[in-house]
């Protein structure tokens, strides 16, 4: 154990407080986020949204592929990507060179719904940020990025 952890370990066990934690704080923000996301855009869960969104970004993905570049495992993605296709948002395809490989891609529907949401997703990021500064915002986003 390295000694910094070591006296994190010791300096904790005398002190413990859960609301300094930051795992209790990053899941009170995210508590936070998804009640405004769900505000302003009810037809979508954020995991759905962002399958979408690496869609449109990227072009068709495997579904292997769709579930890393967003961060999903793979029961995530498959109920995901499951309950998008039902809707007609989402389409499927065979590789030609080995078919157990299925790309999976926006329909023109899944297109659509996904621009008329773009706006939406901004509004739901300012309000999530909205008591940081621009350079708060833009230091949370670096040290989130370390933390992921």
């Amino acid at each position: 154990m390295s000694d910094k952890i070591a006296l994190a370990a010791n300096a904790t066990n005398q002190s413990y407080r859960l609301d300094g934690q930051v795992g209790f704080l990053l899941r009170r923000a995210q508590q936070r986020h998804l009640s405004i996301f769900s505000a302003h855009i009810p037809d979508f869960t954020p995991t759905q949204f962002a399958a979408m969104a690496k869609l449109y970004e990227a072009g068709a993905l495997s579904q292997n592929e769709l579930g890393r570049q967003a961060a999903m495992d793979a029961a995530t993605i498959k109920g995901v990507i499951d309950r998008l296709r039902k809707r007609g948002l989402i389409s499927t395809r065979r590789d030609d060179r080995d078919q157990r490989r299925i790309y999976l891609d926006l329909t023109v529907e899944g297109r659509e719904q996904y621009l008329e949401q773009v706006a939406k997703a901004a509004i739901i990021t300012a309000q999530t940020i909205s008591t940081l500064s621009g350079e708060e915002h833009a230091q949370l986003i670096n040290l989130l990025k370390k933390l992921a």
